[in-house]
């Protein structure tokens, strides 16, 4: 594991109220899908409550085994929604569930990165360190928990800092109060400015915009795959539209820096040359063109993918990736 990551690791088990239950039971699976319970305040997210919303993921694993696509929509929020509608049903018509889904169950050892406050939006993150090191968001959505991003597998070695050691100082951009160090700094308006950059620099190839992400970072793979796919495509037309996923900002402030939740949706529309019915060289085809269409062949195709972020951002100015996953939302043909 890398050095930096683990040192992230470490210090985010300093935070106050993160980590197992104090009295070391883990809270039944059947209880993960409920609302906040009698001792939990309107607002803050308590570490117990936290563990209790942990468990929905074996339940999540499960609805993806078996192809129960309303249970997997009853346990997502956000963008993890969009990942689990139309892709949950293609898996009815032989897609394969994604990887992600068949390890839901097996995360472990969390550590909870709570808010240390919060209005009618109640969320927290949730780092599992086994069996790999990913990054989990959940969302109350008045009803119960739900999982609105996650597993995002941690990429890299790049962190801002290790974790603030009061949760008071740990407050989340949308209920900074006037002592939170992070929102009052320029790391706070870095943070809050992070999806606005990766949207700036996925949509100019060229660089005039000026920003920039480490060489080796996820975002500058994503940006150079984005430039091949359309090379590939050739002699078909390709054309690419990065968006925001809409949603409040997610941040965890720490010392050193903070940490940013959120998601960008990639969609791609693909048409033959002039003169041809069909395309050439389809972007998705085979087993993903059934699935999802019915179809084996296409004359036009419009996909869209979703891509999960957790950006750390210093208090040196430096932002990289920390985490990232992409992944087929749906897929559409003429």
């Amino acid at each position: 594991m890398p050095r930096r990551l683990l040192a992230l690791i470490l210090g985010l088990s300093l935070l106050t109220g993160c980590g197992a239950r104090g009295d070391g039971r883990t809270p039944a699976h059947g209880d993960a899908g409920s609302g906040p319970s009698s001792g939990a305040s309107a607002g803050a997210v308590g570490a117990a409550e936290a563990a209790q919303a942990f468990e929905l993921l074996q339940g999540l694993g499960d609805a993806w085994r078996d192809r129960d696509c309303a249970a997997v929509g009853r346990l997502t929020a956000w963008a993890e929604e969009t990942l689990g509608g139309r892709a949950c049903e293609a898996t009815r018509n032989g897609r394969p569930a994604p990887a992600t889904a068949g390890t839901l169950g097996k995360y472990a050892e969390p550590e909870f990165l709570l808010p240390a406050s919060a209005d009618e939006d109640r969320w927290f993150v949730a780092l599992a360190r086994e069996p790999d090191p990913a990054y989990f968001l959940f969302v109350d959505e008045g009803d119960g928990w739900r999982l609105g991003a996650g597993p995002i597998p941690a990429t890299g070695d790049t962190v801002p800092g290790t974790a603030s050691d009061a949760a008071s100082d740990a407050v989340p951009e949308a209920a900074a109060s006037s002592g939170s160090t992070a929102a009052a700094s320029g790391t706070g308006v870095r943070a809050r400015l992070v999806p606005q950059r990766y949207l700036t620099y996925l949509t100019d190839p060229a660089g005039v915009s000026g920003v920039t992400f480490p060489e080796g970072d996820a975002a500058a793979r994503l940006r150079a795959d984005l430039g091949v796919r359309r090379t590939e495509a050739a002699p078909d037309r390709l054309t690419t539209d990065v968006r925001l996923v809409v949603g409040p900002r997610r941040v965890i402030p720490l010392r050193g820096g903070a940490l940013v939740v959120h998601a960008l949706e990639i969609e791609y529309r693909q048409r033959p040359r002039p003169g041809r019915s069909s395309l050439s060289r389809p972007v998705h085809g085979g087993a993903e063109l059934r699935a999802f269409t019915g179809r084996s062949r296409a004359a036009e195709l419009t996909g869209t993918e979703i891509v999960l972020l957790v950006t750390g951002v210093g208090d040196d100015g430096e932002v990289s990736t920390v985490a990232s996953r992409r992944a087929l939302a749906d897929l559409t043909a003429k």
